[in-house]
């Protein structure tokens, strides 16, 4: 069966359509064919990956951003484990974070990325499986691969996909712009924590990640140490921590991992993880808006197979 290829020209405010070409040319240098879709709207990377499923495809090459990668992904897996233990997963960096390509060892490479592929090598990452409310009432289920989030991080992410105007003036630009904005002003939450049994209860903080990678965000080292291959997550607390702290650090304060060194965060490791708190507060998953609070995440050990 040839290989499924999902293309997101959008991914990247645009740069995956203007880099299609050039990593059509790579493919069909590798490839002894595959089958071809092009999304034209947000979601249809899922609706595409599951009708190749259907169709017998085991192999999917998804071409875009982490949010591209994560809506084929969340086509791949059910009930907690591939829907075919035949399916691979591969990625081609097109977006703008490409968190699971610098994961992969191709961050911004192409012919990297392309050259794994052609390689073959196979490799198993953690899964988060992520159970929240939904966004309109209900609940929702979610599968990621860097990170599941709450409160302030999720907020950031949500109002940075729903600017359009600031994307247009550069995605570095609307990230400093909303984090300041939500930094100032988003309030503080209570919740009721679990994290594999052990009980945190009325927990007033700015916001929560449970990372899969060390490295999220564009370079920032949120989680320093975490191993996206052992099965256990890492989650990063941001408590009550007064908001000029965060604001006047220094840019190295997050992308050399200083910020858990700040008595007001906190690093805890786990495998289950439970937030029982208020509806206001958004969830995320790999920078997809997702849901709201309440949120139930456990890790998947090795349940991903990337080739590249």
């Amino acid at each position: 069966m040839k290989p499924k290829v999902i293309v997101n020209p959008a991914a990247g405010r645009g740069t995956g359509g203007r880099l299609w070409p050039r990593i059509r040319q790579h493919l069909d240098d590798i490839l002894d064919g595959y089958d071809l879709s092009i999304t034209a709207r947000a979601g249809d990377e899922i609706e595409m990956a599951r009708q190749a499923l259907a169709e017998g495809s085991q192999h999917f090459i998804a071409i875009g951003g982490d949010g591209t990668i994560n809506g084929v992904l969340n086509a791949l897996v059910a009930d907690g484990a591939m829907r075919n233990p035949n399916l691979r997963l591969s990625a081609v960096p097109a977006g703008t974070a490409n968190e699971l390509a610098r994961a992969i060892g191709c961050h911004g490479d192409i012919e990297g990325a392309v050259r794994g592929i052609a390689g073959g090598r196979e490799r198993r990452f953690d899964l988060l499986q992520a159970d929240c409310g939904g966004l309109k009432g209900g609940s929702n289920h979610r599968y990621a691969v860097l990170a599941v989030s709450w409160g302030g991080a999720a907020e950031i992410v949500h109002r940075i996909n729903e600017s359009r105007i600031l994307k247009r003036l550069g995605g570095r630009f609307s990230y400093y712009v909303n984090t300041l904005i939500v930094t100032l002003t988003y309030p503080n939450h209570t919740a009721d924590l679990s994290i594999d049994g052990r009980r945190i209860d009325g927990l007033a903080h700015y916001s929560g990640l449970i990372c899969n990678m060390e490295v999220l965000g564009g370079g920032m080292r949120l989680a320093p140490g975490a191993d996206h291959t052992d099965g256990i997550a890492d989650l990063l607390l941001f408590k009550d921590i007064p908001r000029r702290d965060i604001l006047l650090q220094k840019p190295s304060w997050l992308f050399e991992g200083h910020h858990i060194e700040h008595d007001k965060v906190e690093l805890i490791r786990g495998r289950e993880f439970d937030v029982q708190g208020p509806a206001a507060a958004l969830v995320d998953a790999d920078g997809e808006t997702v849901g709201r609070l309440p949120l139930a995440v456990r890790t998947l050990k090795q349940a991903l197979p990337v080739v590249g």
